[in-house]
Formats: structure tokens, C-alpha cells, sequence
């Protein structure tokens, strides 16, 4: 996995959406309610959507997890083990 491109957070909206690759979106697949992968075509995660931050985050199966992880601690939201 490469390095993550950039991420946007929305504290208003209580989103983080890390962006992994500059390929279009092809699909997305739901890991949870609060948690979203998407793909190109080639099925490279592209972006990963995370919502309901202030109640904690998982970062089980997420792609580029350390990467995310590191995010979060930075903007101090919780990661839930």
C-alpha cells in the first residue's frame, strides 16, 4: 500500500475520508455502518469514509490501517480495539 494522498475531516459532520490512490471510483463496500472502502476497478482501495468519529473508530479491515490510525491519533479521535 502506498502512502495516503491526503485525508478531508469534517468535525461539523463527524467524517474523516482518507484518500490512497488516484484512481477513479469504480465501487464502494460497506465494512460497517460508520465505515466504507472504495475501489477502482482494478479493486485498489481508493478511499476509506469514516463517519460517527466522536464515537470511536475500528480500524479492523480497513485498508492502510497504521496510515488511518496515525490520522486519527493526530485529530485525537478515539480508536476502538
Amino acid at each position: 500500500m502506498g502512502a495516503i494522498l491526503r485525508y478531508e475531516h469534517d468535525a461539523d459532520a463527524d467524517a474523516l475520508y482518507v484518500h490512497l490512490a488516484d484512481k477513479p471510483y469504480a465501487y464502494g463496500e460497506d465494512l460497517s455502518p460508520e465505515r466504507r472502502v472504495d475501489f477502482a476497478a482494478d479493486r485498489t482501495p481508493v478511499g476509506v469514509e469514516l463517519t460517527c468519529l466522536s464515537h470511536g473508530v475500528s480500524l479492523a479491515g480497513l485498508p492502510a490501517s497504521a496510515e488511518i490510525g496515525e490520522i486519527l491519533t493526530k485529530l485525537n479521535i478515539k480508536m476502538l480495539v
